[in-house]
């Protein structure tokens, strides 16, 4: 998956900031889960739980899956892998301090 740097990563890691959804991602990260799961797991509410999974869902960061009764939600591995390397790519061409700054105006 191709990640417009100038659109989704900023979504992508404006939702995964959140320390509710980030508690959320790393949970998914073990397993897939229903909300029951995660509201029972995290000790929040369900009204709470479901929005921020809306919310990873709608940044390309969560998939969901009907299975009978129940919605499932598993981590978009592709989306946060790009995240992972988009940011691995920064950190690795970044210049080391005072090797590279514009002189002031």
């Amino acid at each position: 998956m191709r990640v417009d740097v100038d659109v989704e990563l900023p979504v992508a890691l404006k939702a995964v900031a959140e320390p509710l959804r980030w508690r959320i991602v790393n949970a998914l990260a073990a397993e897939e889960l229903c909300v029951c799961h995660l509201t029972e797991d995290l000790g929040a509410p369900q009204p709470l739980i479901s929005h921020h999974l809306r919310v990873l869902r709608d940044a390309g960061v969560v998939e969901s899956e009907k299975w009978r009764y129940w919605t499932y939600y598993r981590l978009n591995t592709s989306a946060v892998a790009a995240l992972g390397e988009h940011l691995a790519a920064m950190a690795a061409t970044a210049p080391d301090p005072a090797q590279q700054r514009r002189p002031c105006c």
